[in-house]
């Protein structure tokens, strides 16, 4: 019987790294950002003892645990959650009054809490990778050296798609920085090894192989909005490797024998949140990517293909009819999109990006989130049994080929929120009195936990503007940038006072 993926992975705090030889400027705040990145492998010397005849066979792993063991860092955040109290049914405050809480509701409650992940040094000046979910919604981050020095972090970037953020450390000197490495050329079976703090233990190095690659696991869903459908697809393509990764090892490094930086450790897939065979690292060519973007334009750079795919197997390709059993089917092309504006058409199939054998929806996100808007991508398709090659020039979402500037880019959703909405049936409207309106169902964290709305409560307002769908309050929430705010006016059944509510998005 085959396992639920999405059901046995859970994040699991792991491991990023990067590797470095050649240099890349990144300018960010009038500075140059050096990374290390490595040349084509010459292995000679030292590095031919780690691989013994220097090809395939395995070695000492010592050279590269002492080369990635100081870049990796341990990270602990301070995080402050509002714990909502069980709301007291009125008819115990009718009878029993101000032993069960008077007749107003009870507050919310401020808690805090510590997390523990890892991170890995990508500059020599303080510049850090880690995972999304290890500094998401902290209100503090500290970053602990191996040797033993603490610095106060800053958040300087974070892309919940990837599960990648940047942060920043004023360490007043210079810091060893990680060699980014090619995840490209990581075959099946080579060895790696993973460093990082798992269960909140001293800096740990553990090998492992490559299992597979290109993996897609519907880890990062839960990332989504659903409730918008313009919302961007995660990126998932992971490395899997049986390195044995547990808690703490999230945002770590996954290293090859080199000391080269070559995965982001990220989940594992367990039943009981603790190692049990399998481990996940974002690719470091995607790390590369997004960490420069975020570097340089503060958001990531996403360029878009324009199409609705499906990836075949035997059986999808039999009822689409199409002549190849594998590849990635055009179910639809976006109209003015760049598919369609390169002459992609429905019902071709993509074999082949980049050179590269297409058998995944996993592995072409992955190409594609390489990439930016106006760079050109070459792409095979067969169409009708022939095979056709095209150029194809991406576009940002807005359909253009420019930068989309942070501030366009950071409108809030109402996953900000924190809450399940739904509409209001006709009947409940009349009994009201109401033309329109969205339930707040159910409230679960984020901005709405942090105010005095409760679970119930009927918006009919929302920055001036009438809310009578939840579609209405999700244009309502695009328009409204990173730093402003939301007011929000409704009413709880039963009651006719209107109450105003001031949300900080």
């Amino acid at each position: 019987m085959k396992s639920n993926w999405k059901v046995l992975t859970l994040i699991a705090i792991l491991s990023s790294a990067i590797t470095l030889a050649a240099y890349s400027f990144l300018g960010f705040n009038k500075r140059d950002v050096v990374f290390n990145e490595s040349s084509t492998p010459t292995i000679t010397g030292r590095l031919a003892a780690l691989t013994g005849n220097g090809t395939s066979a395995p070695g000492d792993f010592a050279y590269a645990a002492e080369s990635a063991t100081p870049t990796v860092v341990h990270i602990r955040t301070t995080v402050t959650r509002t714990v909502r109290q069980q709301q007291v049914p009125d008819i115990f405050r009718e009878f029993f009054g101000d032993e069960f809480g008077g007749a107003q509701p009870r507050q919310p409650r401020r808690q805090q809490g510590q997390a523990s992940g890892s991170g890995v040094i990508i500059s020599k000046d303080g510049y850090i990778v880690t995972n999304n979910h290890v500094v998401q919604d902290a209100d503090q981050v500290e970053v602990v050296m191996t040797d033993k020095r603490s610095f106060k972090a800053k958040v300087i970037g974070t892309d919940p798609l990837t599960d990648l953020a940047v942060i920043k450390v004023e360490a007043g000197g210079s810091l060893p920085a990680i060699t980014l490495g090619d995840s490209d050329n990581l075959k099946l079976g080579e060895w790696v090894l993973a460093v990082g703090y798992p269960l909140d233990l001293e800096s740990t190095v553990t090998a492992g192989i490559v299992s597979a690659k290109g993996r897609g696991i519907g880890i990062l869903n839960q990332n989504v909005d659903r409730n918008d459908r313009n919302a961007d697809t995660p990126i998932e393509s992971f490395i899997q490797t049986d390195a044995a990764i547990n808690p703490g090892n999230s945002g770590g490094a996954l290293v090859n024998l080199r000391g080269e930086l070559v995965g982001i450790n990220s989940a594992i897939a367990s039943a009981t949140g603790y190692y049990s065979g399998y481990g996940f690292a974002v690719p470091v060519s995607l790390v590369k990517k997004v960490t420069a973007d975020l570097l340089k334009y503060g958001n990531v750079q996403r360029g878009y293909l324009g199409i609705l795919p499906i990836e075949l197997d035997s059986k999808r390709a039999t009822e689409l009819n199409a002549k190849v059993g594998r590849g990635i089917y055009i179910e639809s092309v976006v109209d003015n999109g760049a598919a369609k504006t390169a002459g992609l058409q429905k019902g071709d199939v993509i074999v082949k990006m980049e050179g590269q054998p297409i058998d995944s929806d996993a592995q072409m996100r992955e190409i594609i989130g390489r990439r930016r808007p106006g760079d050109v991508i070459n792409v095979t398709v067969n169409r009708g049994g022939t095979e056709r090659d095209f150029k194809v020039e991406l576009r940002n979402r807005n359909g253009g080929r420019d930068v989309v500037k942070k501030a366009e880019a950071t409108t809030a959703s109402l996953g900000t929120l924190g809450a399940e909405f739904e509409d209001i049936s006709a009947r409940e409207l009349q009994q009201a009195g109401l033309s329109g309106g969205v339930r707040v169902k159910k409230i679960v964290d984020g901005k709405l936990a942090e105010t005095d709305i409760e679970e119930g409560f009927i918006i009919v307002k929302a920055n001036g503007k009438n809310v009578k769908t939840v579609k209405d309050l999700q244009t309502i929430m695009a328009n409204v940038k990173e730093g402003e705010g939301l007011m929000l006016i409704g009413m709880y059944p039963g009651s006719s006072r209107m109450y105003y509510y001031a949300v900080p998005v």
